[in-house]
């Protein structure tokens, strides 16, 4: 917990079983870990394995290079980054995965997932899969369009700043946070709740009388980590400072 993987620990594994794929979060929520991509990217490939990327806390706020490192499929989430309403799930699927769809004899025992059924639908056959939300298709187009409007590189430099100020402001209240800067998620912070705080407590006052909802920890930062999100629209200095003031109250630090 706390700790991204490495290229070698994925070699390793693949080196000691047979893989037709490996999947991997991008951005994890759970710990505020940025994965690297690239080197793994790399040995997934080199092992003649398939990449499936989890872009899910990371698409729209950190580059997500899908063609340049040759991800295989790669999905994210309409309500994180691109600030859609939630539902839907963008997603991407390569040559070489489609290639094996295209190839696949045996049922799939899901019909939610099964992606060879949702292939049908997106090619000339048009075969029906299900009533498209069309509503949400819309929101979600409005949301590429926001990004386009303000630019790829400068939605990744406001996602930066404001991550940066998080953390330096969280240091200047005397936290510390969880994750080494390397290797930090930019959407997504954590940071160690001090000794003697009630962690529910603090989040419930945030909430209360400040309207200001951050989450608690997971697995085994349970009770022992803050979980902050700087995602899409809410990526603004106003919630930044808005939330390192409530804080500075609650915890009566300066």
């Amino acid at each position: 917990m706390g700790e991204s993987f490495t290229a070698e620990q994925v070699s390793a594994a693949l080196r000691s079983r047979s893989a037709k794929l490996v999947a991997i979060v991008h951005g994890e929520t759970s710990t505020g870990i940025q994965q690297p991509l690239a080197e793994i990217a790399d040995v997934v490939h080199e092992h003649g394995a398939l990449l499936l990327v989890d872009s899910v806390a990371s698409l729209a706020g950190v580059p997500v290079p899908v063609d340049g490192l040759g991800i295989d499929i790669c999905y994210s989430g309409s309500q994180k980054c691109l600030s859609s309403p939630p539902g839907l799930a963008p997603i991407t699927v390569g040559p070489k995965a489609d290639a094996v769809l295209a190839k696949r004899r045996s049922k799939v025992q899901s019909w939610y997932l099964d992606l060879t059924l949702v292939r049908n639908y997106w090619g000339s056959d048009r075969v029906y899969h299900h009533t498209a939300p069309i509503t949400l298709n819309f929101a979600l187009r409005e949301s590429l369009r926001l990004v386009c409007e303000e630019g790829l590189d400068a939605v990744f430099d406001r996602h930066a700043r404001m991550a940066r100020l998080l953390w330096d402001g969280l240091e200047d209240l005397g936290l510390s946070l969880m994750v080494p800067e390397g290797l930090r998620l930019p959407t997504l912070t954590t940071v160690r709740v001090p000794d003697g705080v009630d962690d529910a407590a603090v989040r419930r006052q945030l909430l209360n009388e400040f309207n200001i909802e951050i989450a608690g920890g997971l697995g085994a930062f349970r009770g022992k980590a803050w979980r902050i999100g700087l995602m899409g629209h809410s990526a603004r200095p106003e919630n930044v400072y808005a939330l390192l003031g409530a804080l500075e109250h609650i915890l009566g630090r300066s």
